[in-house]
């Protein structure tokens, strides 16, 4: 039983492995420059999505190259989040 446990253990915490980012899934761009782009709209139902302020006409899975830093993504709440600089976020978490 002692065995099954520390396999159960390690099975869940591989499974676990992430980019270590909450709100979305980082990966390194190609050139170097800081894109941003929404697969999770939060079920649609929310009404306008809105990153800054201002409403995000991309389809859902399409990039659109950003500033790196703090940023604003409304869609019936408002969260804050950081995107580092020279990666491609895919922002996919609307959590807590």
């Amino acid at each position: 039983m002692k065995y099954l446990f520390i396999v159960s253990l390690i099975f869940t915490l591989i499974a676990c492995k992430g980019d270590g980012y909450l709100r979305g899934e980082v990966e390194p761009s190609q050139d170097g420059k800081t894109y941003f782009g929404v697969i999770d709209n939060n079920g649609g139902n929310c009404g306008p999505l809105l990153l800054d302020g201002r409403a995000w006409e991309l389809p859902l899975g399409e990039v659109s190259e950003i500033e790196p830093g703090e940023h604003i993504i409304h869609c019936g709440s408002s969260i804050s989040f950081v995107i580092p600089k020279g990666v491609v976020f895919m922002f996919d978490y609307w959590g807590p």
